[in-house]
C-alpha cells in the first residue's frame, strides 16, 4: 500500500489535527481509520465547549470538517484497523504496519487510537448489546422515541447524552453510583432543569434483563443494600473509557490504566513513534486537548524527520 512520511492512527480530533499540520508541511500522511473519521466526537450530538463555536456545533459536523481540511490539505484516508506495529526490514521505510487492508511504509507513526467506552461487566450486557444495550445516544436513541430508557454514569458524557435523549424517549431515568453528578456545573444546571429526567443515586446497575430485548434492569442500592428494578426498553452505558492499544503489543510504555507515556512533545521512548490525543497518559480528555496534542504530535514529526527536533 506504500509508504508515508507519517502514519496516524486514528481520525478522531487528534488524528485530523494531525493530518493537516503534517499534510501543510508537505509530508506525505495516511489516516487509519477502522470506523468513519471523527472519533467519539463524531456521536457526541452537541459540543458546547470547543473555543470558536459560541452556540456550540454538533460534533458530527465539527468533526466533519475537520475531515475536509486533512483531505485539502492532502491527506489520505485509509479504512482499516491496525493490526501491529513492527520494525521495517529496509528501504525508506523505519516501520512497517499491518492492517486489515494490507501493510503500510512508515518513517514515523502517530499513535492517535483514542479510547472505547467501558462496559459495565454484569449478567445479560453482551447478550442484548443491540438489542436494547448501547453505549452511543447519538447512534442509536432514534430506535427509543416515546419509550423509557436508563442512563448509567453521572460524568460529562453520561450527562450530554441523557439530556439529548430527553428529545426523543417517553422518560430518562439516569443511574448514579454516587449521591451527586460529576458532569460540569452547566451541565447538572441543564439536566436539573430538565422535566423528563430522573435520578436514581447511590445505585449502580446488577442486571439487564428481557424476553429477547431489554426489559427492565436489576439495581442495588450502594448505601442501603436494596436490591430492586427499573423498567427500561434501553440502557446508554458511560461509565469511563478504554485506551485503544492492544494493537501495540508492549512496543511502547503504557501506565497503570494502559494509557501511552509520551513527553511534553508527544514523543514515546521509541524513537519514531508519537502520540495525541485521548490515548495518551495524561489528565484531561476533550475535544481541545486533542486537537492541541495532535498539532504538537505534527510539528515533533516534521522535526524529527528533518533531524531538528
Amino acid at each position: 500500500m506504500g509508504t508515508y512520511d507519517v502514519v496516524i492512527m486514528g481520525a478522531g480530533p487528534a488524528g485530523l489535527t494531525a493530518g493537516i499540520y503534517a499534510s501543510r508541511a508537505r509530508l506525505s500522511v495516511a489516516i487509519i481509520e477502522r470506523m468513519a473519521p471523527g472519533g467519539q466526537a463524531a456521536t457526541t450530538i452537541r459540543i458546547d465547549n470547543y473555543p470558536g463555536f459560541p452556540d456550540g456545533i454538533e460534533g458530527p459536523e465539527l468533526m466533519a470538517r475537520m475531515e475536509q481540511q486533512a483531505r485539502k490539505f492532502g491527506a489520505e484516508m485509509i479504512p482499516a484497523e491496525v493490526q501491529s506495529i513492527g520494525q521495517a526490514a529496509a528501504g525508506a521505510a523505519r516501520f512497517t504496519v499491518s492492517t486489515t487492508g494490507g501493510e503500510i511504509g512508515a518513517r514515523a507513526i502517530i499513535v492517535a487510537t483514542g479510547t472505547r467506552e467501558k462496559p459495565l461487566g454484569v449478567p445479560g450486557e453482551q447478550e442484548f448489546r443491540g438489542r436494547g444495550v448501547s453505549y452511543c445516544a447519538t447512534c442509536d436513541g432514534a430506535f427509543f422515541r416515546d419509550k423509557k430508557v436508563a442512563v448509567i454514569g453521572g460524568g460529562d458524557s453520561a450527562v450530554t447524552e441523557a439530556i439529548f435523549l430527553t428529545r426523543l424517549a417517553s422518560s430518562v431515568t439516569v443511574i448514579h453510583r454516587r449521591d451527586a453528578l460529576r458532569a460540569n456545573k452547566y451541565l447538572q444546571e441543564k439536566a436539573m432543569a430538565n422535566p423528563k429526567l430522573r435520578f436514581l443515586w447511590d445505585t449502580v446497575v446488577t442486571s439487564i434483563d428481557g424476553a429477547g430485548q431489554v426489559e427492565r434492569l436489576g439495581v442495588r442500592n450502594v448505601k442501603t443494600g436494596e436490591a430492586s428494578s427499573v423498567e427500561a426498553d434501553g440502557v446508554f452505558v458511560y461509565i469511563g473509557f478504554l485506551p485503544n492499544t492492544a494493537f501495540l503489543g508492549g512496543l511502547v510504555n503504557l501506565d497503570a490504566a494502559g494509557y501511552v507515556v509520551a513527553d511534553d512533545m508527544m514523543r514515546t521512548p521509541v524513537e519514531g513513534i508519537f502520540v495525541a490525543g485521548d490515548v495518551r497518559s495524561k489528565q484531561l480528555r476533550q475535544v481541545a486537548t486533542a486537537v492541541g496534542d495532535g498539532a504538537v504530535a505534527a510539528v515533533s514529526v516534521e522535526r524529527y524527520l528533518t533531524g531538528t527536533l
